[in-house]
């Protein structure tokens, strides 16, 4: 008899729905998911066979989910490998889940840390995130998003099996101030856990598929990392930088004569 995957999955009690996603959101078999700032999606950069969006120093930002299928998915979710409901390191299959209706969208503004609260996500670095905080720092810089189908009914057995119910409690640490300090030109982007929020869920029952259908990963970076990395050009001003300058120095021109600056 083939065994079943039983998970645990939360949705929201009051989901807020949204518009489907743009075309800029990064999409695989009609799931998307998009990092917004101020409520609008950041410009995702396709760059190095990744997807990079540009973070912004110490502001709060979201995770939007659309799920553009007629069947109700279990979506894990990870910021900095990090579980956003528990806060735990697993593989996909094993994490705490969300649950999207049919073409549902929802958007994720912190780490649930109770059944009615979060905590916001923003940008800060990576000494000051909560990753670091955790003591788990080996996958700063990354939001990841699996999507797993709801496993269809086997047919009645003769003999119903037990199944055990396995409950999983959101995790409640939570940092007492938010590292939002300026950052050096050095600083590599991660992700704190700031303001807490109204956001009340519910467990639900999920029998999910054994591999998930969908894995979509955004890594952000401030800009300055971005420009090292090559998914951003230099800025003019970087360009002008005298050492660069002297590297762009010619012999030859194009032919003339020596201009007279005591005749101008």
């Amino acid at each position: 008899m083939r065994s079943h995957h039983r998970r645990l999955g939360f949705t929201l009690a009051v989901v807020v729905l949204g518009a489907l996603a743009p075309a800029a959101a990064l999409e695989q078999d009609a799931y998307s998911i998009e990092i917004l700032v101020d409520g609008r999606p950041l410009d995702e950069l396709a760059a190095r066979s990744r997807t990079y969006v540009e973070a912004r120093e110490g502001s709060d930002y979201a995770i939007r989910l659309r799920n553009g299928t007629s069947q109700r998915v279990a979506v894990a979710v990870s910021v900095d490998g990090l579980n956003v409901i528990d806060a735990k390191t697993t593989s996909p299959r094993e994490a705490s889940k969300w649950i999207l209706d049919p073409y549902q969208t929802i958007t994720l503004e912190g780490w649930q840390t109770g059944s009615s609260t979060a905590r916001r996500f923003f940008f800060t670095t990576e000494d000051r995130s909560y990753g670091a905080w955790l003591g788990e720092t080996r996958n700063l810089g990354l939001v990841s998003a699996a999507f797993f189908r709801e496993r269809l009914p086997d047919p009645a057995p003769i003999t119903r099996p037990s199944a055990e119910k396995k409950e999983r409690s959101a995790r409640g640490a939570a940092q007492e101030e938010s590292a939002r300090a300026p950052l050096s030109t050095d600083d590599l982007a991660a992700t704190g856990i700031g303001q807490e929020i109204e956001h009340r869920v519910q467990r639900v029952h999920f029998e999910a598929e054994s591999s998930p259908a969908a894995v979509m990963e955004v890594r952000y970076e401030y800009r300055d990392a971005l420009v090292k990395l090559g998914v951003l050009p230099r800025p003019y001003a970087y360009r002008d930088d005298p050492l660069e300058r002297r590297e762009r120095a010619r012999g030859f021109e194009e032919p003339g004569f020596a201009p007279d600056p005591y005749r101008r």
